[in-house]
């Protein structure tokens, strides 16, 4: 068994996936107080709050250092200051602990624009500072949905594994071949309603449904638009796969997207979106929907997480084991 500290929790997509691979969680820290609680409902801990006030000591010793520093600061949609960002900061925490505790492997993951911002120097700063703290550090930008899930969401993930532990070069998981479609992590229609959207100025192309299924393809499939097709107002065939999901935005079909599902158009429901982000079924979500789209898209994808774990993991000679949990995933 492996431990790890779970930093900027949010509610809980780190720990789903090391706690796949059987790694035992010993910290939490989360700021935001709706998806703490959503986080101690599931995992019968309430996270500490903000990192930048707890001290190296108070911090039990683990073995992987993880976490989803927040994105704002890096995002296309924000004002992209990085570390001039107040948040964007909350990586000179992540380092304060490393050099503390000198974990065997620290896994981040941000936004995709994180590569992009400023020219490449915030990631080459980033990287900089692992390797100069002993840290053989290595990042890409993956696409869940090479990776058996149907939800297209680029991330930047970065890991780094200490020298003097490290066993061999970390390689990131290859991609699936694999077939996966919106339409099979569905709920009937029964049990989506609210989730409709009628409105008088949708749009749908004249497409013939089976000539798309016969040549879809793992990524999204736009088929209509409402209203003039701007961000949330763009409609996706269920054959395809959903657009990243997300905890902003506006339009009809705002953080989800609109799909053309049986001949209605509509969003997706909480529960979808938790089986588009590789939460296991048992996961109680907030019982609001507001909050349940922020929270998830502002997760991290449990698969993605567990796929990258297995091989962080063989390269800091830790042990990891397939915990038994396959019944509770969708």
């Amino acid at each position: 068994m492996f431990t790890f500290i779970d930093l900027f929790a949010g509610i809980g997509g780190f720990r789903i996936g090391l706690e796949r691979l059987g790694g035992q969680c010993v910290f939490s820290s989360e700021i935001d107080k709706h998806a703490a609680a959503t986080y101690e409902r599931n995992f019968g801990e309430k996270p500490a709050g903000d990192i930048t006030k707890i001290a190296a000591e108070d911090v039990p010793d683990h073995d992987v250092l993880c976490g989803g520093f927040p994105c704002q600061p890096f995002s296309v949609s924000g004002k992209q200051l990085g570390f001039e960002d107040a948040r964007g900061t909350l990586f000179f925490d992540v380092m304060r602990l490393v050099a503390a505790k000198r974990p065997r492997a620290v896994f981040l993951e941000n936004v995709a624009n994180f590569v992009r911002h400023r020219n490449g120097d915030t990631l080459k700063r980033t990287i900089s500072m692992l390797e100069d703290a002993g840290y053989q550090t290595k990042y890409a930008v993956l696409n869940a949905s090479n990776y058996g899930v149907p939800q297209a969401r680029k991330r930047v993930y970065i890991v780094g594994v200490r020298k003097d532990v490290v066993s061999g070069e970390f390689q990131f998981p290859v991609a699936l071949d694999k077939e996966v479609r919106l339409k099979d992590i569905l709920l009937p229609a029964s049990k989506t309603k609210g989730m409709a959207i009628d409105r008088d100025d949708i749009q749908i192309k004249d497409t013939d449904p089976e000539e798309i299924a016969k040549n879809r393809v793992n990524k999204p499939i736009q088929i209509g638009i409402i209203n003039k097709g701007g961000q949330g107002e763009r409609i996706y065939s269920p054959e395809g796969h959903g657009i990243t999901l997300s905890a902003h935005g506006g339009g009809a079909a705002a953080k989800t997207g609109a799909y053309l599902i049986k001949g209605v158009v509509r969003r997706l429901h909480p529960i979808e979106c938790r089986r588009l982000m590789g939460f296991p079924e048992r996961f109680k979500m907030d019982p609001r929907k507001g909050q349940c789209y922020k929270q998830f898209g502002n997760a991290v994808i449990a698969t993605m997480i567990e796929a990258i774990g297995k091989e962080m993991l063989n390269a800091a000679k830790l042990r990891w084991v397939q915990a038994e949990l396959d019944l509770e995933r969708k």
